[in-house]
């Protein structure tokens, strides 16, 4: 008797390989979503960080606007001022920690009653460390 056509182990073969590839694809899919989550988390906490000491600064700059002289402490913040000849202007700087490694720096120009943001950024504050320990062959 002549057995034409495909099997049953033929089957068996190609089902247990589908299963496998959308295990493995569900995996990969899941491995995706869950390290995008983690980055996200940490955007968002960075972002509520940097409102929340960007509402701080916001206060500071209104006061040091109304202040008749200018103040050395505002909101626990220290106002570094001086005048800068360039620009011909008394020049307020001062920075808010928003989160490990990151501040709101901000510098304002004074001209009289009229004020410039010359500068209102994040910027970071770890120092950079060089890693030396990795074991390279020397080539030899």
């Amino acid at each position: 008797m002549n057995k034409s056509g495909i099997g049953i182990g033929s089957a068996s073969v190609v089902l247990v390989f589908t299963v496998l590839c959308l295990t493995v694809f569900s995996l990969i899919s899941y491995t995706t979503a869950a390290n995008d989550k983690a980055l996200t988390d940490v955007e968002a906490r960075l972002v509520k960080s940097f409102y929340k000491v960007d509402t701080i600064a916001e206060c500071i700059l209104a006061e040091l606007i109304a202040a008749d002289k200018m103040p050395d402490y505002l909101g626990g913040v220290k106002i570094t001022s001086r005048w800068d000849w360039d620009l011909t202007a008394e020049t307020a700087e001062f920075s808010c920690v928003a989160s490990d490694g990151k501040e709101l720096y901000v510098k304002v120009a004074f001209y009289g009653n009229e004020y410039d943001i010359l500068s209102w950024r994040m910027r970071n504050t770890g120092v950079w460390e060089t890693d030396d320990d990795l074991p390279v062959w020397p080539g030899y």
